[in-house]
């Protein structure tokens, strides 16, 4: 049960922090997809259904949770990957928290989360990653083959990345999947948008650099992730 909600706005963008009725002094940084939304009074993650009993489950094991709008379809852009880092800033000034949080990431998410897990990485303690896109670039050529979603794709990026249409190959060329030692749990729906391939190249790249992940595959709902993630977590907060 959350005992107290808060909201800050940090360049135009509004974060909403849930402080549980008792705190274990753990934070969760959730870091949403493509129709993730965070207003003064409410956040994707709190309206849709499946999300919001995992927030629940999350706040009764005593997580304080936050969450940001980061722009919207940022698609991993560099303006995005800085306010999270500004977010979290903020938000463990204000907060009475371990400075090792926990991140929750999901979908395009993945690509600001896992800058963050790069330029952060000593104070991420775990990072739990749902159907999880790593390869902007990839995506790309693959939506070529579908004209309408290409062009959708290509005038989101222009905006996210501020650049010209014509140039948005030219500015995600350098965009690569960033390796990380921080503990990674990928669950990856069978009706997931992206790729079980990107996320098992994601998988070669940790093990070529001594970072194995956990990859679990659902099949059925979502039943009961809130708690696997929990579990997940609480394996990593033996080291305060």
């Amino acid at each position: 049960m959350c005992i107290r909600k808060r909201a800050y706005q940090l360049d135009g963008e509004w974060t909403i922090v849930l402080v549980p009725e008792r705190p274990n002094g753990f934070g969760i940084f959730i870091i949403g997809g493509l129709v993730h939304f965070v207003d003064s009074e409410s956040s994707f993650w709190l309206q849709n259904h499946t999300r919001s009993r995992m927030i629940e489950e999350f706040l009764e094991a005593g997580y304080t949770i936050y969450t940001s709008n980061l722009y919207g379809r940022h698609w991993g852009s560099p303006k995005a990957v800085k306010l999270t880092e500004r977010i979290y800033n903020l938000v463990h000034k204000q907060e009475i928290l371990n400075p090792k949080v926990h991140i929750l990431a999901e979908g395009m998410g993945v690509l600001a989360a896992n800058a963050f897990l790069k330029n952060k990485y000593s104070q991420v303690r775990s990072a739990a990653l749902l159907n999880p896109c790593f390869d902007v670039k990839n995506l790309v050529h693959h939506e070529q083959e579908h004209r309408l979603f290409y062009k959708r794709l290509i005038r989101e990026l222009a905006i996210a990345y501020e650049v010209e249409r014509e140039n948005v190959l030219k500015e995600i060329e350098d965009c690569r999947i960033e390796v990380t030692s921080a503990p990674i749990k990928v669950w990856h729906h069978n009706k997931s948008p992206y790729s079980l391939e990107q996320i098992r190249q994601f998988e070669r790249v940790q093990e070529e650099y001594g970072f194995p992940i956990d990859l679990a595959l659902l099949s059925d709902s979502y039943h009961s992730l809130g708690q696997k993630m929990i579990r997940f977590f609480q394996l990593h907060e033996g080291r305060l």
